[in-house]
């Protein structure tokens, strides 16, 4: 298969087969093929040449209705659902349940309640409104909606990123309860332990070739497929931590903060040059904690200090000024104009720095850009490219640069390697580990404990909007940090 875009090659040759029953993993960087190839399946991109054949016989997947008709559902790692509408609504969206033109709205919430059920959260309400979930409870529903059809292959697009130990282990346990029925599953992901728990075959991308298909998970080890992917080994290792001076000063304090229903008396301070890292399950507390300090939810109770000055709450505007900034979990829908091109979404928040007499310097945008995209290994290397046509390891770096272009004192980085390849991850870690050394006040929040804990100085311990625990990153491990959210959570 191939498929270009604007004269760009993205797949340049794939092969791919996919066996009925088996969990077919795809590993790749950010830009290696991954999502041009998934969206050719489901009917999104047609390709330039090539064949697809199913179930033996060559077909034309012309639209994504065309895919669902086939029995190919897809579930993309960016959530397509619809926040206004009920999980039930969202589900059956374009195939709803209907008679006489009247939509069966019991039959939906039945049958909605039979897919949570088999997906593990019968608690969930068919009523519930998708705005009011979580980014995990959200997950849920997209799953939901694909198996609400007639499927032979669904195919899921990092699928574990919003998900905590337990749910992956859940998903797990689906995914394995659909093989069992002969249904295929084709698994991307970047996190490599997971193939070796649920995947049975693997097709490597780089550079929109197929490096390897059809490796056999047991056969296959890890160094390997990193060799596969990025042409190099790579080891995932975070770099050491730069001592942080004894007279480093104070520029974030958070004292008594707290969200309505989100979380609680939550204190804690950041000095420049060191890392602060949440660690907790999906659903804590500890994005709403950012947020907040960010503006974007206004506190209930609480101070936040920038350099020692109050800022007042709910107001985005004055923390950005103050030099605060924000990385959000949700790239797309909450952080990126997406149809705008990437010296834009760079510059968003510093655009005074660029006006001359009324009128916005775009040579000047684009000049700092370019500088961002070089230091960051952005590729394409192109200021003028669409957003919406990166990957997302790539998105995630125009958020990067937006505040180091802006000279941000402080920055909230939420899941800043979700989505993220194996190279690419350990180029983010170094990069934060510099800002840190420049100093910088750094957040993090993640689902990966071993990444808080890889990351971070210091480590707040997160459960049911409560601050458990602060200690030094050194003086607790992964397993220390599940006994305290399990033991809060309890409480």
């Amino acid at each position: 298969m191939t498929k270009s875009f604007a004269g760009v090659p993205a797949l340049r040759g794939v092969d791919l087969d996919i066996l009925p029953g088996e969990v077919h993993c795809i590993l790749g960087q950010n830009g290696a093929g991954k999502s041009t190839l998934i969206k050719t399946l489901a009917g999104v991109h047609r390709p330039d040449e090539g064949v697809i054949s199913w179930r033996g016989e060559p077909v034309e997947i012309a639209t994504p209705e065309a895919a669902i008709d086939l029995g190919i559902a897809t579930m993309y790692q960016e959530l397509d659902v619809v926040d206004g509408l009920t999980i039930a609504e969202n589900i059956f969206l374009g195939h709803e349940l209907s008679r006489g033109g009247f939509t069966k709205r019991s039959e939906a919430a039945r049958r909605t309640k039979e897919l949570l059920r088999r997906l593990g959260h019968a608690g969930m309400s068919p009523h519930t409104e998708v705005g009011q979930l979580s980014a995990a409870g959200k997950q849920i529903v997209s799953m939901a909606r694909a198996l609400s059809h007639d499927i032979k292959l669904i195919i899921m697009d990092e699928p574990s990123a919003v998900l905590d130990g337990e749910e992956v282990k859940n998903l797990f346990h689906v995914v394995r309860e659909l093989t069992a029925e002969g249904i295929a599953v084709v698994y991307i992901t970047h996190r490599l332990e997971e193939i070796r728990q649920i995947g049975d075959r693997i097709t490597v991308l780089k550079d929109g070739r197929s490096m390897a298909s059809g490796l056999p998970v047991a056969d296959t080890p890890t160094p390997e497929l990193i060799r596969l992917m990025t042409g190099r080994s790579v080891e995932n290792v975070f770099p050491p931590a730069v001592p942080i001076p004894a007279d480093a000063p104070v520029v974030l304090e958070v004292e008594g903060l707290a969200a309505a229903e989100a979380f609680r008396d939550v204190s804690f301070s950041v000095r420049a040059g060191e890392v602060v890292g949440l660690a907790g399950l999906v659903g804590s507390g500890r994005s709403e904690i950012l947020e907040t300090v960010y503006g974007a939810r206004r506190a209930t109770a609480g101070t936040v200090r920038v350099g020692g000055t109050r800022l007042p709450r709910g107001s985005v505007v004055a923390a950005v000024r103050a030099g605060v900034g924000l990385s959000p979990e949700e790239r797309k829908s909450q952080g990126l104009v997406l149809d705008e091109p990437i010296f834009v979404n760079v510059t968003l928040p510093s655009m005074s720095r660029f006006a001359k007499a009324g009128f916005l310097d775009e040579r000047a945008e684009r000049k700092a850009t370019a500088e961002q995209i070089d230091a960051l290994e952005l590729r394409p290397a192109d200021p003028d490219r669409e957003t919406i046509t990166l990957s997302g390891g790539n998105q995630q770096k125009i958020l990067l640069a937006r505040w180091l272009v802006h000279g941000t004192r402080v920055l909230l980085l939420d899941e800043p390697t979700r989505g993220v390849d194996v190279g690419a991850r350990a180029e983010i870690y170094a990069l934060i580990r510099r800002l840190a050394a420049a100093g910088n006040a750094i957040v993090i929040v993640s689902s990966e404990i071993e990444e808080v804990l890889g990351l971070a100085d210091t480590v707040l311990v997160i459960a049911d909007g409560r601050l458990l625990d602060t200690r030094p990153a050194s003086q607790i491990d992964e397993h220390g940090v599940l006994d305290l959210v399990m033991k809060g959570t309890a409480a």
